[in-house]
């Protein structure tokens, strides 16, 4: 049994695994902002399963107020691992306000490092994204990819950065770190800005798709617990080995055309989509596409869902939403 910290445990991914880490024995000691890019309520519920459970502590801390709003919180809390999920996510809001996005993403990874250092906690789990591929034409994406050129949104661009700080701490600090890149995770409690949330609701209400570009724009869904059984792999591997600096891609290996993700959400949902085409959104790359064999033979990755099975527990949950 070990102390895990995870940072963001409020949000669609954090809270799944923190569930996990739980059932799994572990501590866990939760941080999160609520930052009001959806509401506080919809995180509120994504910890209410777990939020009295006797090995589960939460903090409402925001990283981009310095290390020493952690040392506050955390005067004397034993951490073997942290997982840092906390984030300002979003590629097309990130165009918008890129200041937003350097601020929580890079200053609150930098403050969340600095007090790991001073605290001498060396084991690190970075939530990194496959945005930081951009447009790179070698495909499936492997992660010695060369990504000098490749960023086209301020997400990336944070994102990118938080791994070169976290090898920065590495080199010169001894940090042992696992940088996962995340491919397009969908499920129970996805935000309710991403595509496939909208696309139920849309369809519920009988109202049109809109398509951005002709529709062969893909992307590499994984469900969000595929997604975190690689994240508690990796967990286990932080915590059974030292010298570590990995960088991994957990994805699903198998784009899908936008078109086809809508046909796939409206069987689910039992509905035939109407199309709305629309310009292309500035920022968005033209696939994502894992390479997971790294992660497979370092970790044991395997993701298991099929696309209809994930968007079936996904309308089957946002039922339960509404019928509370």
């Amino acid at each position: 049994m070990a102390s895990v910290l995870v940072s963001g445990c409020a949000g669609f991914i954090g809270s799944h695994l923190v569930e996990l880490l739980l059932q799994r024995g572990h501590r866990v000691t939760g941080l999160d902002n609520f930052d009001p890019f959806y509401g506080r309520h919809r995180k509120e519920q994504n910890m209410a399963g777990f939020r009295q459970h006797p090995r589960f502590t939460f903090h409402e801390v925001d990283l981009r107020h310095g290390q020493d709003a952690l040392v506050d919180a955390l005067p004397a809390e034993p951490i073997e691992v942290v997982v840092h999920l906390a984030a300002k996510a979003g590629v097309g809001p990130s165009v918008q306000a890129p200041i937003d996005y350097l601020d929580n993403n890079v200053l609150g990874t930098t403050h969340l490092l600095e007090w790991m250092r001073q605290r001498e906690i060396r084991k690190l789990f970075f939530a990194s994204s496959s945005s930081v591929y951009g447009n790179t034409p070698a495909r499936p994406f492997r992660e010695d990819a060369n990504l000098q050129a490749a960023c086209i949104s301020p997400y990336a661009a944070s994102k990118l950065t938080g791994e070169q700080l976290t090898y920065t701490y590495h080199h010169l600090y001894g940090l042992d770190v696992l940088n996962a890149r995340f491919f397009t995770v969908y499920g129970p409690r996805q935000r309710p800005d991403l595509a496939i949330h909208k696309f139920v609701r849309l369809l519920q209400a009988g109202q049109p798709i809109p398509v951005f570009g002709d529709g062969s724009t893909a992307r590499d869904y994984t469900f969000v617990l595929d997604t975190v059984a690689g994240i508690a792999a990796g967990v286990e591997h932080l915590l059974t080995h030292t010298g570590v600096y990995e960088t991994l891609n957990l994805g699903n290996n198998r784009p899908v055309t936008l078109l086809e993700l809508i046909k796939a959400v409206g069987q689910a949902v039992g509905v035939e989509p109407e199309l709305r085409f629309q310009p292309m959104q500035p920022g968005d790359v033209d696939v994502t596409y894992a390479d997971i064999t790294k992660a497979h033979q370092l970790l044991g990755y395997a993701p298991r869902t099929p696309l209809a099975e994930g968007l079936q527990a996904f309308v089957q949950w946002m039922g339960q939403q509404e019928g509370q």
